[in-house]
């Protein structure tokens, strides 16, 4: 079975399931039933296609990345992560306030260099 790749649950095939169980209720719960052929092979084609529908939701679902992690093992990824992202953000906050600064210098060295040169005599 191929998996969409980008979008594992395709939310369309779950919203499918509810219009399908409605088709199966709907044609069984009709005044006149199951009684002739064609209401048999209706309600046969209309249960078939929601069976078919929910086999493979559930093997879309069954797949899914993570999936066979206990919930102990999920919690323990989630931590690492926000680890990581708060490290992430500190070593950010870090580079931004040493660029600051070294903007800051770089701009003091250039008032001090222009300062010296207006002290400096005219030699001729």
């Amino acid at each position: 079975m191929s998996t969409n790749t980008t979008n594992p649950l395709p939310a369309a095939l779950f919203e499918s399931l509810l219009l399908k169980l409605v088709a199966v209720l709907e044609l069984t719960q009709r005044p006149e039933g199951t009684v002739t052929p064609q209401a048999k092979q209706a309600v046969l084609h209309a249960t078939n296609d929601f069976k078919s529908a929910l086999h493979q939701a559930k093997e879309l679902a069954a797949h899914l990345p993570g999936g066979e992690l206990l919930i102990e093992d999920q919690t323990e990824v989630i931590e690492m992560l926000t680890e990581l992202r708060d490290r992430k953000r500190q070593q950010l906050a870090e580079f931004s306030t040493r660029t600051l600064a070294a903007a800051a210098a770089t701009g003091a060295n250039n008032r001090m260099e222009i300062d010296s040169m207006a002290s400096t005599p005219f030699h001729e």
